[in-house]
């Protein structure tokens, strides 16, 4: 069996979201609900069954599918029926057709005197299928659910819509503790695949962090053996994976597939993205990236900096989708064929290129991870700047704030090739850009996977440094 790697921070809110319902001061409502969201695949049940296994009290964990509302309660009664309730068999026997009653009775059900969990999996399908289900919800947790000494999980894949559950005016407001689950972050990543630093960050930007595709990672095996592997099987989680959760969030709509191809394909501005996807009208585009960004798949940027601008730019929020879309979407045809070597051949051609680009997200969130040091000041912000003709490009940006900034704190550059250090060349472009964006003498920063060889710089980070921002904890 695998062993579970990281998530200690989440086992320890849900197991201190349990403790409070063992310890609960309020008399006769001690229940309580912690609100789970995350993208598809990113691990939330996999938490949930760890959380649950290491609580060891009764549970009920039901998923819900999608399908139609008579079903869901049918699955609803035989995960109850297969559950470690005590009392469990009064479910059976009324076998409720109407999931007010099927709310009820499970309060029923839930024991009086010791904790219990009760987890509803893949919300939103409820909230998109069953009519007034948060209403429904809302009642059974203040007249039954939170009397009894249950911690209520409600888990969802759709953010947006997982968020909404939680909105002002909607039935459910306040009821329940949010939480976000991200991916495996870089530490764990490590960890998990037994790799140095900067092969850490590689394996970041492919798997994204998602626990399915590490898991098919042989520990301590190089990213071209772990390739080369994945793209022999055309059923590897590094190949299904995004299909898999495009095709639940993206049916055949408003551009959204099209339009992330695009995007995935390096194309970053508004008119780009039209142009490649064929010229489509502004009002459709417009739809499809107010898709993708409520989903959080696509992120919508704009320059940090002391002036207003309205160069917005984007990007794929993830990265194991960032990579799946500009090198293994294109060629499923020859992969499935069985000539995933002629793919592997491709990213090795546009791999260093490619990465330089895709790592810099991930090193400013390390770097405002690992801040306040000894070199520089705590920046709430860390971003980039651009122009709208790329005259003036700087990949790090420290601000007290985004876009438009009261306060530069820093400028920096990444430099992530493997045998190139940070040098004089680089710094005078710094210097150069610096001088294009303010006349304040801002510190100034490297980022570099080899080094650097120049002084004249406040500091320089390499993958350990960037690495120990994400194994402190902050």
């Amino acid at each position: 069996m695998s062993r579970f790697i990281g998530r200690e921070r989440e086992l320890g809110t849900l197991g201190r979201a349990l403790d409070s319902v063992r310890d609960a001061a309020a008399p006769g409502r001690p229940g309580k609900c912690v609100m789970l969201r995350g993208r598809r695949r990113v691990g939330k049940s996999s938490l949930v069954e760890e959380f649950l296994q290491r609580a060891d009290v009764p549970y009920v964990f039901f998923t819900a599918s999608g399908g139609p509302p008579d079903e869901e309660l049918a699955e609803l009664g035989e995960a109850v029926a297969g559950s470690g309730l005590p009392d469990r068999a009064l479910f059976a026997e009324e076998a409720p057709t109407q999931w007010q009653a099927a709310f009820r009775l499970l309060a029923d059900t839930l024991p009086d005197d010791a904790p219990s969990v009760l987890v509803i999996d893949e919300v939103p399908y409820l909230m998109d299928r069953v009519d007034a289900f948060e209403g429904m919800l809302q009642r059974a947790w203040d007249r039954q659910l939170s009397r009894k000494p249950v911690l209520l999980l409600l888990v969802g894949s759709d953010l947006s819509m997982m968020e909404a559950l939680d909105d002002y005016e909607r039935p459910f407001h306040q009821r329940g503790t949010e939480m976000v689950l991200g991916p495996l972050n870089p530490a764990d990543i490590g960890e998990m695949l037994e790799l140095g630093p900067a092969e850490t960050f590689d394996a970041a930007l492919i798997t994204g962090g998602l626990p399915l595709v590490c898991r098919e990672w042989p520990p301590g095996a190089t990213m071209w053996e772990f390739l080369a592997a994945s793209l022999d099987s055309p059923v590897s989680a590094l190949l299904v994976s995004a299909e898999r959760s495009l095709a639940a969030e993206f049916p055949p709509r408003a551009m959204s597939r099209e339009v992330l191809r695009a995007i995935g394909s390096g194309e970053r501005t508004f008119t780009n993205i039209a142009r490649a996807c064929g010229g489509v009208a502004h009002s459709t585009l417009n739809n499809a990236l107010k898709v993708l960004t409520d989903k959080r798949v696509v992120a919508a940027e704009l320059p940090v900096s002391l002036t207003p601008s309205r160069e917005r730019r984007y990007r794929i929020a993830d990265p194991y989708l960032r990579f799946w879309i500009a090198f293994l979407e294109p060629h499923m045809a020859e992969i499935e064929r069985m000539r995933g070597d002629l793919t592997t051949t491709r990213i090795r051609e546009r791999w260093t290129a490619w990465r330089g680009r895709a790592v810099e997200p991930l090193v400013r969130e390390s770097l405002a991870r690992r801040l306040p040091d000894q070199w520089l000041p705590q920046a709430p912000v860390v971003g980039g700047f651009w122009t709208r003709s790329n005259d003036v490009e700087i990949d790090l940006v420290g601000a007290d704030r985004q876009p438009v900034a009261k306060r530069l704190l820093f400028l920096g550059s990444v430099k992530w090739l493997d045998t190139a250090p940070f040098d004089a060349h680089d710094l005078a472009a710094l210097h150069k850009h610096r001088a294009a964006v303010t006349d304040e003498p801002l510190p100034l920063v490297a980022v570099s996977r080899s080094g650097a060889r120049c002084g004249g710089l406040q500091a320089m980070y390499g993958p350990e440094e960037l690495l120990d921002s994400w194994r402190t904890g902050l």
